[in-house]
């Protein structure tokens, strides 16, 4: 079962990395900084062959977001932290930290890019400035 496991990884893997993510947002690079700054909160923890985590990948690269991985099968430190901060070794997870310090866990591939989508799609950001109080 080990060998059909790993063979289906490096088949994910190939796929993914054949198979170009389309619809990548393209922003200022000043839009880009300041989300940046936001993304710089989140984590991912994942497995890297695991097709959920590429799934989500994959959604964080269309939306053009730099989010810190943590493979949390090869690194113990990784899986110590998914253990204790979110309770269960379950990927992927995205760990988001409150600007008040609080952290939350987000587990579910769906959940995660629909969290990502509400937070950072172009559509989002110019709801957000327009919403801005202007100086």
């Amino acid at each position: 079962m080990a060998i059909v496991r790993w063979f289906l990884g490096r088949l994910i893997l190939l796929v993914n990395a054949l198979i170009p993510v389309g619809g990548s947002i393209k922003r200022t690079p000043e839009a880009q900084v300041l989300v940046d700054r936001k993304t710089a909160s989140l984590t991912l923890y994942e497995f890297k062959a695991c097709p959920f985590c590429v799934k989500v990948r994959r959604g964080v690269k269309r939306l053009a977001l730099n989010i810190e991985t943590r493979d949390a099968k090869r690194c113990e430190k990784a899986r110590e932290e998914l253990l204790h901060g979110g309770g269960r070794v379950k990927v992927p997870c995205l760990r988001i930290e409150a600007e008040n310090g609080d952290v939350h866990w987000k587990y579910e591939s769906t959940d995660i890019i629909s969290y990502l989508q509400q937070h950072f799609s172009i559509e989002q950001e110019q709801n957000a400035q327009h919403h801005a109080p202007s100086h």
